[in-house]
């Protein structure tokens, strides 16, 4: 058989024609290894985050910025997606039939706070409102409230308010009762202390509220109970 690339008057003739493929020009050495390189250096691109390639940017030549800055793009909208695909941002009421879809099968990496709560219980209407002003600060989390009684029949009005934390179908925390909230004292900031101590809530509070309200009730006791060279003042 013929060597299409064979220098022949036959071959050239075809090429002509456009029945065979032109020619290949060999390469240099340097051309080869410039080739090899760029795309070495797509490979490496391709697979950066955006940190990496904001880091790694004084490394490319100027032939690449073109493409790296069509990766960096391209990473950009990955990232965004991803961002919007998780975000709640209010809270959502359920009901026993939705448990099992919105809580267990939330999805990956999910986390999920629920309050069971009944109407009438000023304690579950003040953390409906705090959760709705989590909810706006974390979307990433999902908030849910339920009537107790139809999310879970016959459920007890003294264990009101309730909170269950799941994060992919498995419970992680939960707070149950009026004590473990404080009562009607209870701060925003507390609940999302609370609740960044379970994982579900990533909170840029530096220390728990609580322990501020404690050392200040605590210093007001220690400063009305007298001393006792008071004491020993007022004997004589």
């Amino acid at each position: 058989m013929q060597d299409p690339n064979e220098d022949t008057e036959w071959n050239d003739i075809l090429r002509k024609k456009g029945i065979l493929p032109p020619k290949e020009e060999p390469k240099d050495d340097e051309e080869e290894e410039r080739i090899l390189q760029q795309q070495s250096v797509v490979k490496t691109y391709e697979d950066m985050t955006l940190e990496e390639l904001e880091e790694n940017e004084d490394e490319f030549g100027e032939d690449d910025e073109a493409a790296i800055e069509m990766y960096r793009q391209k990473r950009l909208a990955e990232w965004k997606a991803a961002q919007m695909k998780n975000v709640f941002g209010d809270v959502g009421e359920i009901s026993g039939q939705d448990y099992v879809k919105e809580v267990n099968k939330a999805g990956d990496g999910i986390w999920v706070v629920l309050h069971l709560y009944k109407q009438g219980i000023p304690l579950c209407a003040l953390i409906n409102q705090h959760m709705s002003q989590l909810a706006r600060k974390f979307p990433q989390t999902k908030f849910l409230k339920s009537i107790s009684t139809t999310c879970i029949p016959n459920y007890p009005d003294r264990n009101l308010p309730t909170i269950f934390v799941y994060l992919e179908g498995e419970m992680k925390a939960q707070f149950i009762g009026p004590l473990v909230f404080g009562g009607m004292n209870l701060k925003v900031e507390e609940l999302e202390w609370r609740l960044s101590e379970t994982g579900a809530v990533k909170t840029d509070l530096e220390e728990n509220p609580r322990k501020q309200i404690e050392d200040k009730l605590m210093s007001s006791i220690r400063s009305s109970i007298p001393t006792r060279k008071d004491s020993d003042s007022e004997d004589e």
